[in-house]
C-alpha cells in the first residue's frame, strides 16, 4: 500500500500554494506599480534636462541680444541642470532614486557630464565678459560672439545625448516592466494550474469516500466476510485507517464465528453420544453393563460440557473486548 497524505493536509496544502501564489501576484503588482512611478520620476527628470538646456540657450541668446545683467534665470536653470546630472549619476536618497542600473546608462550620463562641464565654462565666462561688456571693446564683443556661438553649437550636442539617456531610461523600464508582466502571467498559468490540479485531487478524494461508504454498506449488509485487501488500497491516510479498522472489526467477528462454531460441533456431538446410548439401553440384554457404561459416558460427557463452557466464557470474552479493541486500532 502505497503511502498517501491525510485529507487535512492536502486541503491545507493546496491552500498553502494558493495563498503564497496570490500574495507573490500581489507583492509583483505593487513592486510593479512603485517602480513604475520611480521609473517615470527618472525619465522625467532626464526629459527635463532637455527643457532646461533650451532654456539655458535661450537665456544666453536674450541677455546677449538685449545686453541685460541679472543672471538668476540662467544660474537658477544651470544650477537644476547640475542637480538633475548628479542624481541621474549617482541616485538620490531624498526621492527615493536609485543611481544608474546600468553601465550603458552610466556611461551616457558620463558623455553629458563631459559636454556639460564644456558648456558651463563657457556659460560662466559669458556672464563674466557681460557683466563688463563694453560694445566699443571689440575684442569683448568677438569673444563674447564666440562664445554664444559655442554654446549654440554645444547645445545642440548636450540636447541630443541627453536625448540618448531619455531613450536608455524608456527602454529599461519597459524592459523592466514587461519581465515583471511575464512573471504575472507565469504566476496566473501556475494558479490555473493548481486550480486543475485541486480539481482532480478533490475529486479522487471525492471518489475514495464513495469507495469507502459502499464497503461500510455491504459490511452492513453482511455481503463481505472477508478483510478488506489493503496491498493495492490507495486512498487519504483517514480512509485507509477506518478501514483498518473495519477489518479489524471483520478479523474478530470471524474468530468469534469459529469459537461458537466449534462450541456448536460439540454439543451436537454430545447429543448424538447420548442417543447412542439411549439406544443401546433399550436393545440390551445386560442392563448393569450398559448404565456403568453409561455413567462413564455421563461423567465424560460433564468434562466436555465443561469445555465447552469455558469456550462458551471465552466466546462472550471474546465479543465484548471487540469493539474496543476496534476503536484503539
Amino acid at each position: 500500500m502505497k503511502k498517501s497524505q491525510t485529507i487535512s493536509s492536502k486541503i491545507k496544502t493546496i491552500g498553502l500554494i494558493f495563498v503564497i501564489l496570490i500574495a507573490s501576484v500581489i507583492a509583483t503588482t505593487i513592486y510593479l506599480n512603485a517602480k513604475n512611478e520611480k521609473d517615470a520620476l527618472i525619465i522625467n527628470i532626464a526629459g527635463k534636462q532637455r527643457m532646461l538646456t533650451q532654456k539655458i540657450s535661450k537665456n544666453v541668446f536674450y541677455l546677449y541680444h538685449n545686453n541685460k545683467k541679472s543672471f538668476t534665470e540662467l544660474d537658477n536653470a544651470s544650477q537644476e541642470f547640475i542637480y538633475n546630472l548628479n542624481t541621474l549619476k549617482n541616485g538620490n536618497e531624498l526621492i527615493e532614486i536609485n543611481r544608474s542600473p546600468t553601465d550603458e546608462i552610466s556611461n551616457q550620463i558620463f558623455k553629458v557630464e563631459i559636454l556639460w562641464k564644456n558648456f558651463y565654462k563657457n556659460i560662466n565666462k559669458f556672464e563674466e565678459l557681460l557683466q563688463s561688456r563694453d560694445k566699443n571693446d571689440k575684442k569683448t564683443e568677438d569673444l563674447l560672439k564666440n562664445i554664444v556661438e559655442n554654446v549654440y553649437e554645444t547645445n545642440n550636442k548636450l540636447l541630443n545625448e541627453v536625448d540618448k539617456i531619455v531613450s536608455l531610461y524608456t527602454t529599461y523600464a519597459e524592459n523592466k516592466t514587461d519581465l515583471i508582466t511575464y512573471f504575472q502571467y507565469l504566476f496566473a498559468l501556475i494558479i490555473i494550474l493548481l486550480i486543475i490540479y485541486s480539481y482532480f485531487k478533490l475529486k479522487n478524494m471525492e471518489e475514495n469516500a464513495k469507495k469507502f461508504l459502499e464497503l461500510t454498506k455491504k459490511i452492513k449488509n453482511a455481503e463481505i466476510a472477508e478483510p478488506i485487501d489493503m496491498a493495492d488500497f490507495q486512498a487519504e491516510d483517514e480512509i485507509v485507517e477506518a478501514t483498518t479498522s473495519i477489518n479489524c472489526f471483520i478479523n474478530k467477528i470471524n474468530a468469534a464465528m469459529k469459537y461458537s462454531d466449534s462450541a456448536s460441533k460439540k454439543l451436537e456431538d454430545l447429543t448424538n453420544e447420548f442417543d447412542e446410548i439411549l439406544e443401546e439401553l433399550k436393545d440390551s440384554q445386560d442392563l448393569s453393563n450398559q448404565l456403568f457404561k453409561s455413567e462413564d459416558m455421563v461423567i465424560e460427557s460433564q468434562e466436555n460440557l465443561l469445555n465447552f463452557t469455558h469456550k462458551l466464557e471465552d466466546l462472550k470474552k471474546e465479543l465484548n473486548s471487540l469493539s474496543q479493541n476496534c476503536k484503539h486500532n
